[in-house]
């Protein structure tokens, strides 16, 4: 494994108006690590994960992949090193299935034929867990857990290096949860991708987590190995992770 790591951030500032959101976020996630990012909503989880997509420019800092500048280059042959797996789904609802899962193997100069893309698209559906003939329907003729799987399926449609995957059990049943767990960890494991998550759910955190890291006021608060979440010594992990009122998180009651 090389020591640079995949994705280095380095005192990475995003504002909007007045509101300071990120406040100099520093923190390096390794080639094949499954990191959790972990905080309480408005933290900038999710401004941070838009910030490495380039879908925000920071105001300041640096972000690197491979220890080069995210922003430089061609930018298709950037995001094409990323899979996504999208909060709610976002599942294409005039799309069938297949389509949805081989949407970015369909775009393109380097686009793949129609028979091939479904070809692929089936087998990380089943990948995931689901027959062939699901193939055909649409995401509205599926459940929750249905749907969060085809979402699974297209982002590892083109074998990313990088996936990210932002609340992947928000809206399911504990049951379910377990299984898209168990599954993400089953699929960056095999796929040896580098992994971003961005959870509330610590059932996730737990089944995912190489490391984690904790954001309050705009800076990592802590950082380290799974292993060590419960007994980090830190005031504001501790009260996050054990969903206590009392601790020194504000704005809790």
């Amino acid at each position: 494994m090389s020591d640079i790591p995949k994705i280095s951030l380095r005192g990475v500032k995003k504002s909007f108006g007045a509101k300071v959101v990120l406040d100099g976020i520093d923190l390096d996630i390794m080639t094949g690590e499954s990191m959790v990012i972990i905080g309480g909503s408005g933290t900038g989880k999710s401004v941070l994960l838009k910030c490495i997509l380039g879908l925000m420019t920071p105001d300041a800092g640096e972000i690197l992949i491979d220890g080069k500048p995210a922003a430089s280059g061609n930018r298709d042959a950037f995001l094409a090193r990323f899979g996504m797996l999208f909060q709610g789904g976002a599942l294409f609802d005039s799309l069938p299935v297949w389509r949805n899962v081989a949407f970015r193997l369909l775009q393109g100069r380097n686009r793949l034929p129609k028979d091939e893309a479904k070809a692929v698209a089936i087998e990380k559906l089943r990948r995931v867990g689901m027959k062939p003939e699901v193939a055909d329907l649409y995401p509205a003729e599926l459940s929750g857990g249905m749907q969060k799987r085809v979402g699974l399926a297209r982002a590892i449609a083109a074998d990313p290096e990088i996936i990210f995957f932002d609340e992947p059990t928000t809206g399911l049943d504990p049951i379910m949860s377990g299984v898209i767990n168990e599954l993400i960890r089953e699929i960056v494991v095999e796929m040896g991708a580098t992994a971003m998550t961005i959870t509330h759910d610590m059932s996730s955190v737990r089944a995912i987590a190489d490391k984690v890291a904790m954001i309050h006021n705009g800076k990592v608060q802590w950082t380290g190995p799974i292993g060590q979440i419960d007994n980090s010594g830190d005031p504001y992990l501790d009260q996050f992770i054990n969903a206590r009122a009392e601790g020194p998180i504000e704005g809790v009651r």
